[in-house]
């Protein structure tokens, strides 16, 4: 049964607005940052690596952001171009922003977090006059995140976005990225969060992110139910709730809960996870698989993806997720 319905005769497949910046990730795992020395630089940010994650799989991309006029900018926009995403809608700042940097700390498979840089950070520069409506007309689907809404003229440039693809009939998916150093103010969060959530055919997250959401309403419980439920009353038609270890879930309107199995992984670090797993779900949802099989492909490309140690770069291609599954099948990996 398909919950979505993506326009037809589409020159791009996927558009995705918001962050760009650079991940440093640890080469000396297994120990605090205080002792790390060396650091090996990828580019980053949520959206970034779900596009990258998208072209991998052999989609037509693009992206709408801002980058710095410095060197890590010039990096982040030849990588881009190098994984074959269209860069026309990404703008460089000549304002004296900086690109935004993010140092990772790995201590064990589980213990892992992440040292932000966000001030004055070029990708919140973007502003709505910027937002290419004639690239927005042309995609199936436009995905926006979170940390986007955080700060003016940002938010702006994306509820232009959000309205560009209302008025073209774009599917819009909304990955909740919460990164809670970025805002002032739960009331501030909670509130533009809503805002765009409204506008939004799919809606994927954690359990603690939609909390965050539902922070100033009615759901003691923490209840899945009740969080879809809300959505389905505006644009949602997939509402996913990730309970990390624990798997995730995917509720549909007619008020079913589809679940699918996990795969085991040589977990490297948690971090890459939700991204590489959306990038595989949205993938599979757009082929018209079932949701069950669209989340297991999710799942076998996020435990690729933890199993190393970029992010960015280790986002695997179909036949890199199908041979996962198979060696999985056949017993050849196991969880560490």
């Amino acid at each position: 049964m398909s919950y979505v319905q993506f326009p037809d005769e589409r020159s791009l497949d996927f558009v995705a607005i918001g962050r760009l910046c650079i991940d440093l990730n640890a080469n000396e795992i297994h120990r605090p940052m205080e002792e790390t020395m060396t650091f090996t630089k990828y580019v980053g940010g949520s959206p970034a690596n779900i596009t990258i994650g998208m072209s991998r799989l052999g989609l037509k991309t693009s992206f709408i952001g801002k980058i710095a006029d410095d060197q890590m900018g010039r990096f982040i926009h030849s990588y881009l171009q190098r994984n074959n995403i269209d860069t026309s809608n990404v703008v460089t700042d000549h304002t004296g922003a900086v690109t935004g940097l993010a140092f990772t700390e790995i201590k064990s498979p589980t213990d892992c977090s992440i040292l932000m840089y966000r001030d004055n950070a070029a990708d919140l520069k973007l502003t709505p006059e910027e937002v290419q409506e004639e690239l927005i007309a042309r995609t199936k689907v436009l995905l926006i995140s979170g940390t986007a809404l955080a700060e003016s003229p940002s938010r702006e440039a994306v509820f232009q976005a959000l309205y560009y693809a209302k008025k073209h009939g774009a599917v819009i998916v909304f990955d909740l990225d919460y990164r809670p150093y970025t805002w002032k103010s739960a009331e501030e969060t909670s509130a533009y969060y809503n805002l765009a959530a409204e506008k939004c055919d799919m809606i994927l997250g954690t359990r603690e992110e939609f909390d965050m959401m539902e922070r100033f309403e009615q759901n003691p419980e923490h209840s899945d139910q009740v969080t879809a439920a809300k959505w389905f009353d505006y644009s949602a038609k997939i509402v996913i709730i990730k309970h990390g270890k624990d798997g995730s879930i995917a509720y549909t309107r007619d008020g079913t809960g589809h679940k699918a199995k996990s795969y085991p992984a040589k977990v490297v670090k948690t971090f890459g996870a939700g991204d590489s797993y959306a990038a595989g779900f949205l993938y599979g949802v757009m082929q018209g698989w079932t949701l069950e099989k669209s989340m297991e492909f999710g799942s076998a490309a996020a435990c690729i993806v933890i199993s190393s140690h970029s992010c960015s770069d280790a986002m695997p291609t179909a036949d890199q997720v199908n041979d996962y599954i198979t060696r999985c099948e056949r017993g050849e990996i196991t969880a560490s």
